[in-house]
């Protein structure tokens, strides 16, 4: 009989000091929503930073693009440091296998950064853009006498980041 007041004498000293108040439930539930958006665990003035740093640029990334990271470097080492208007100004007229693309993916992280975090569209200009090597496709190619050469269809992954000029 005394063991089971100490068990629940215990369980109610737990319960109070172990549950959070309502308030810092709806805090601790924001703060989890925060948490799950970044992907790490972090102090809420981290986060905060975090935030704030992130409104300051916005990034797109094209995967997978079936173009070599080599063809795609010549195109991206023209608009690198430009403003966002300049560089698609100036990739209308270059004619590359890679400008397609690389338009596309300026022209989404400009999106991006307007829609998602407000910035002004005429102040961006590219802080950075690279093109990283993705998957090889390996093929073959018929040969003579019955043999088969191999092929290595090359792919890429081009990132623009995009931030605003203070």
């Amino acid at each position: 009989m005394a063991k089971d007041k100490k068990k629940d004498i215990n369980q109610e000293e737990v319960n109070e000091t172990t549950a959070p108040s309502e308030e810092v439930k709806e805090d601790t539930g924001k703060v989890k929503k925060r948490r799950r958006l970044f992907g790490r665990k972090k102090d809420d003035e981290q986060l905060e930073e975090v935030i704030q740093e992130r409104r300051t640029e916005a990034k797109a990334v094209a995967k997978m693009v079936r173009v070599t990271p080599r063809k795609a470097k010549l195109v991206i080492d023209l608009v690198r440091g430009l403003d966002v208007s300049e560089a698609l100004a100036l990739l209308a007229n270059v004619n590359k296998s890679a400008t397609p693309i690389v338009v596309k993916t300026i022209n989404s992280a400009v999106a991006n950064a307007v829609n998602n975090f407000g910035l002004d569209e005429e102040s961006l200009y590219i802080s950075e853009i690279y093109a990283s090597e993705g998957t090889r496709l390996k093929r073959y190619r018929p040969r003579a006498r019955g043999s088969a050469s191999g092929v290595t269809k090359r792919t890429s992954h081009i990132t623009v980041v995009v931030k605003e000029r203070a």
